[in-house]
């Protein structure tokens, strides 16, 4: 009876519409602009060609850094942050002159790589009409 109570409480459901989910905090954190293009970066995704798909790899802080235009050295240590706290990436530290430090998708990140780069795609390929939309609706409401 002991195994079915712990398999009933690791079993919970998490509704994200309700106010008090944690997984709206999990959702929020995954949404941001830097960590889809962390997570597609990791993946193999750093191609200018939409769609494109590479291996998996892991990467220096700097390669990341250089490949996210725009990006603070702070944000990128933040968000590279969070998302090793929620397992979705790994750092690892080789003692080397200077220290070498990585970072590779876990995966739970991959799996979530997976969605991200369906996203990435979808904003890429389809840029051109929500610019289009965006300009013909500013157009209306003035």
């Amino acid at each position: 009876m002991k195994t079915d109570k712990k398999g009933a409480q690791a079993k919970v459901e998490y509704n994200a519409f309700l106010a008090a989910c944690p997984s709206r905090r999990l959702l929020d954190r995954i949404s941001g602009k830097w960590v889809v293009l962390i997570l597609c970066a990791l993946g193999g995704d750093a191609s200018t060609q939409p769609g494109a798909a590479g291996t998996p790899r892991a990467m220096r802080y700097s390669e990341i850094h250089r490949l996210l235009a725009g990006v603070s050295q702070k944000m990128l240590t933040q968000t590279l942050r969070s998302l090793e706290s929620d397992g979705l990436l790994t750092r690892t530290v080789t003692p080397t002159v200077p220290v070498t430090v990585s970072y590779e998708l876990t995966d739970l990140g991959l799996s979530l790589h997976d969605m991200t780069r369906g996203v990435r795609s979808w904003a890429q390929a389809h840029m051109t009409e929500v610019l289009a939309n965006r300009e013909n609706h500013g157009a209306h409401t003035t």
